[in-house]
Formats: C-alpha cells, structure tokens, sequence
C-alpha cells in the first residue's frame, strides 16, 4: 500500500492521498477503534474539525484538528461537506469547512499521519509537499470515516429503533413481561436510562424513538402522527396508548380535514377526556352531524370553520385561509345559518372547537 500511494501521489496527487486514507482507516476498523478515534482521524487528516451527529442514539464527538475533543453546542452548517452514516438513517459525520473550502489540502493531502501515529507520518513522508484539492479528499475521509462508525454504532449500541418490528411490538406491549421488553429495548438500541417515547403513524408501523429526538412532520395530505409522551422505557406501553389517542385526534390538514396531522398526547391535556366519550365509528353526536350536512353544502365551511376555532381573532383567520375580512364575516353568517349557533361569540368558538375535535374523533 506503501509503495502504491507513492506511485499514485507522482501521477495524481488526488488518487495519492486518497489512497493514503483508505488504508488509515481500514486500519482503525481492523484495531476496533472507538468512536472518538474515528472522528479524531477525519478531523487531523481533514485539518479540520469533524464532529458525529447521531440524535437517535444520543451519540455527539467532536474533534479539533489537533486531535482535542471539544464538543459544541451550536448546530452544524449546512454548508459543511457531510456524509450520512447508514442509507436513510439519522447518524451525520461533519467536517467544520468552509465554503471556501479552507487550507488547501490538509494533513491528509500533504502526508501527515495523525498525532502519534508514526507509521502514517512515514508512509506519506515522501508526500509532503503535495497538495490536493480538499473537496476530493474530504469525500473520501467522509466515505471511509462514516463507514468505520457504522460498524461500531451496530457493533455497540444495536440498530436504529425502527428497524425490527418484532421487537417494537414486543417493547410497546403492555402484557409482555417486563425483562422481555427490556431485552427488545437492548436489542433496538435504546438507552435504559433515557426516556423514550412511542409515534403511531396512520396505517405506519410503531415506532419507538428517544424523547429527546423530534419526529418528523408530515405534510399536509400525507400522513398522520401521533406521539406519546416521553417516559421511562420499561413505561413504554402508556406512551403508546398515548399515542394511539393522540392519532385520533389528528387531521389530514386539507381543505376538507382541516387541522394539525401531527398531534402529541402531552399537549392535549382535558381534551384527551373526548376520546372515551366519541368512540371511532360511533353515530355522531349533533353538533358534528350539523357540521358535516353543513359542509356538503358549502365545501369552503371546514377550512374556514377550523381557521376561526384555531386562531386568536377573525382577522387572524382571514390571513389565514387568505380571503378578506368582509368575506370571512359573510362566511361565518352564512355558516352560523347552517348550523344553527353562533361562531363569533367565546362560546360559540368553543362549541365549534369541540365540535370539528367530535368530527376527528367519530371516523372509523
């Protein structure tokens, strides 16, 4: 490998250094290095600061370019080049570079080995005035180093929480023992010690993720989510009953189904009660079945009914579904004319809130 960098560095001092990396981490895999090794090595090969990003796991290392770890609280760049750990996963490796791509080069490109590694200064000794364009070297370091911390995220800390659904089922329910449980908590991955909470996707299979990770946001017409609240993991089964309540409550967010599509059960507070007075599929009560005759009359009813119920004033409500306020104030005649209340006074907007909440909760 030696002999093959040297060679490669004459013709091509890209395919030089690249070389050169491939072969210091291949090393680093073999020797069963930690997580902090692996950042380390990007971070003096790139000469510049690399941090691992994984929210699932609870997993941050940062890494001067001096071999000193420093961890930061500010969040990563968007501009900083990155590699993703494994496809569609949440684990991101960072180099802290510049757009300008910083120092020409780096240790890696000018035959620097990492602090105290003596084989590495001598395999690139013969390097060290060649310089690289750091945009190819930086994607092979991000290659090589994100594919190390893969084998020992997996070796160490188990897979992503969704990936075995056995094993999420088996955690979120409540008649299984509790050891069994833990064991499927182990075998995801999950921290003992953390809390966690459980997400109820609409026609989605459970998952479970840590309470400290934000589950991502639908968009309108595109799913539906609810989330449970963040408990101790052996807990797990009552945030998923909390979630399982919180989907129910959720909309599709369309002109037809207005309101939120993802809805978390901590935020409900007393309007969870609703949901053992409305069973799913049930004869609706009154005030929906108004609602619903009251739409199939004037399609524009739901969005501006939800507009009023969900904002703090009619103008709010306007600019909110975009049509002016002497419209609005039509609208709502004609819509307190159809279903036989009041909407602009405070209890006619909490009977509509209750009423288009009744109308999520009664579907099949």
């Amino acid at each position: 490998m030696k002999e093959l960098a040297g060679r490669l560095t004459a013709l091509d001092p890209d395919a030089g250094a690249a070389v050169r990396v491939i072969a210091y981490f291949d090393r680093l895999a073999e020797s069963r290095a930690g997580l902090e090794a692996l950042v380390r090595g990007a971070a003096v090969l790139a000469g510049c600061p690399a941090r691992l990003v994984d929210p699932e796991r609870r997993v941050h290392v940062r890494v001067e370019p001096d071999g000193t770890r420093r961890d930061g609280a500010a969040a990563p760049d968007p501009a900083w080049p990155c590699a993703r750990v494994s496809p569609g996963g949440a684990a991101l490796l960072w180099l802290e570079r510049g757009a300008d791509g910083g120092p020409a080069g780096g240790p890696a490109a000018k035959g620097l080995g990492v602090r105290g590694d003596r084989d590495v200064a001598q395999e690139n000794a013969a390097a060290r005035k060649v310089t690289a364009a750091p945009g190819v070297v930086d994607a092979v370091i991000l290659e090589r180093a994100a594919g190390a911390v893969r084998l020992v995220l997996d070796r160490t800390r188990g897979r992503a929480p969704a990936d075995d659904p056995a094993l999420v089922e088996t955690l979120l329910d409540a008649t299984a023992p509790e050891p069994a449980r833990l064991h499927a908590a182990r075998r995801l991955g999950l921290d003992l010690a953390a809390p966690a909470r459980a997400l109820a996707p609409l026609n989605g299979l459970p998952r479970v993720i840590p309470a400290g990770v934000r589950p991502a946001t639908p968009g309108p017409g595109l799913g539906r989510l609810g989330v449970g609240p963040a408990v101790p993991v052996p807990e797990l089964p009552r945030s998923w009953a909390g979630a399982r309540t919180a989907l129910r409550f959720t909309a599709e967010g369309t002109p037809q189904d207005p309101g939120p599509s993802v809805v978390h059960a901590d935020q409900l507070g007393g309007i969870a009660l609703l949901a053992d007075l409305v069973a799913p599929g049930s004869e609706p009560p009154a005030d929906v079945r108004a609602l619903e005759a009251a739409a199939a009359t004037a399609p524009w009813l739901p969005a501006t009914l939800y507009a009023v119920a969900s904002t703090p004033s009619l103008r709010a409500a306007a600019a909110a579904i975009n049509v002016h306020h002497s419209t609005l104030q039509d609208r709502l005649a004609q819509a307190e004319h159809l279903l036989g209340w009041p909407v602009r006074t405070p209890e006619g907007r909490l009977r509509l809130h209750l009423a288009l909440t009744m109308r999520r909760l009664a579907r099949p």
